[in-house]
């Protein structure tokens, strides 16, 4: 597995390769939005690269807030991870079935909970079927369970207060991967009851323009371009945001293919932040 560590992507050739490796597991981390109506397991069952487990994002995460697929806690986290399977050697292939949109989030929890040995599969189930690779159909039987151990760390998160903060201090640069039009309050939230807006101080870098035409994520070199034009310039940290923790995630996953700093996740993002009368908003 040796280079692909360096990158947080492995391409459909690669996974083509590698994917009967022994220590090596996938898994579909997609995730669809309230307003989709689109059931993202069953989409799995019905159609998954041979030898994938699905990872469920609403279910990884903590059952005792009112906020979506919000982090867990490390106990949880450990015992729902073991259960898929996953030892502390093994390496772990994330993908989506729309491209690269929620496989981010599974890569970004993995190392949240101390485990590196992960990436995204770049272009996610749409190019591997593009490509005419196999796809398989049927629940996958329950794996052995395994041995991995969540190392919690904080430093890769941050919570309503620091955000809070940061609107006074501006320490950290805040990125905001919803649509420019979400963003500047121009269409309505996929949530209902949110506020349309963004937090004071914010830049709007959409995930999508991260993307090139084929759903792969851009080359480093263009990535660090974007981001220098969103305002990263260096001198203060990232803070990535979305909706709801999810597309932020393929910010941070940008950040780290281009070789940037790659900050922290606002996980309560906007359904925290815009469902919320006490905090400010700018349009």
């Amino acid at each position: 597995m040796g280079n692909v560590m360096t990158d947080p992507l492995v391409s459909t050739e690669w996974l083509a390769a590698h994917r009967g490796d022994a220590g090596l597991r996938l898994f579909d981390a997609t995730l669809y939005l309230p307003n989709e109506n689109r059931n993202a397991r069953a989409e799995f069952v019905a159609a998954h690269i041979p030898g994938a487990r699905f990872f469920d994002i609403d279910e990884i995460a903590d059952p005792d807030t009112d906020l979506p697929h919000m982090i867990p806690s490390a106990g949880r986290f450990e015992r729902l991870v073991r259960a898929l399977g996953v030892n502390d050697a093994d390496f772990l292939v994330f993908y989506d079935q729309r491209g690269i949109f929620s496989a981010g989030r599974g890569w970004w929890l993995m190392g949240l909970f101390g485990h590196d040995r992960a990436a995204v599969l770049d272009g996610g189930l749409p190019k591997w079927r593009a490509e005419g690779r196999p796809v398989e159909a049927g629940a996958p039987p329950a794996p052995a369970p395994g041995n991995f151990h969540a190392d919690f760390r904080a430093d890769r998160v941050r919570g309503l207060g620091d955000l809070r903060d940061n609107v006074e201090s501006r320490a950290a640069l805040v990125l905001d991967a919803r649509s420019a039009a979400r963003f500047a309050a121009q269409v309505p939230e996929p949530r209902a009851g949110l506020r349309g807006g963004h937090i004071p101080g914010a830049a709007s870098l959409p995930f999508t323009e991260l993307m090139a035409p084929d759903g792969t994520l851009l080359a480093p070199e263009a990535l660090r371009a974007r981001f220098a034009a969103a305002g990263v310039d260096g001198t203060r940290p990232v803070i990535t945001s979305c909706g709801s923790g999810v597309s932020a995630t393929v910010l941070t996953l940008g950040l780290a293919r281009a070789g940037l700093p790659r900050g922290a996740v606002y996980d309560g993002s906007w359904t925290e932040w815009g469902g919320r009368t006490d905090t400010p908003v700018e349009t």
